[in-house]
């Protein structure tokens, strides 16, 4: 039923740049908060960013305060993460969330690999 399909991953030298996206279709997009997860092997998912379903409003973990930002287009449907100085850490698996508080729905995306390495 609900589609969240993301793409944008890939190698990535340490202080490069990837731009990931997450289309979304199938339900009704400008109503949810999106968000961007990730999980790295042996750890559990943590999150990365939020933004809300007008794009008002945006939160980001401690650890990728200034090289992050999430951003979304409604008229596209589709939610995106800008990532700039990458570092090692950040290789992870990373999964694009769709919720709505009203009526607690909650969908995830399939995962997009991300992989910093020199």
């Amino acid at each position: 039923q609900v589609q969240l399909v993301p793409s944008g991953g890939g190698l990535v030298q340490p202080g490069g740049s990837l731009r990931l996206s997450c289309a979304a279709s199938r339900f009704t997009f400008s109503t949810y908060t999106m968000s961007w997860y990730r999980q790295a092997p042996g750890k559990e998912r943590e999150f990365v960013a939020r933004i809300t379903n007008a794009g008002g409003s945006t939160n980001y973990a401690d650890s990728v305060k200034g090289r992050f930002t999430i951003s979304r287009d409604n008229a596209k449907n589709t939610v995106y993460l800008q990532m700039n100085n990458l570092k090692p850490e950040d290789t992870a698996m990373y999964y694009c969330r769709a919720y709505r508080s009203t009526d607690a729905r909650n969908y995830w995306g399939q995962g997009t690999q991300v992989t910093v390495s020199s």
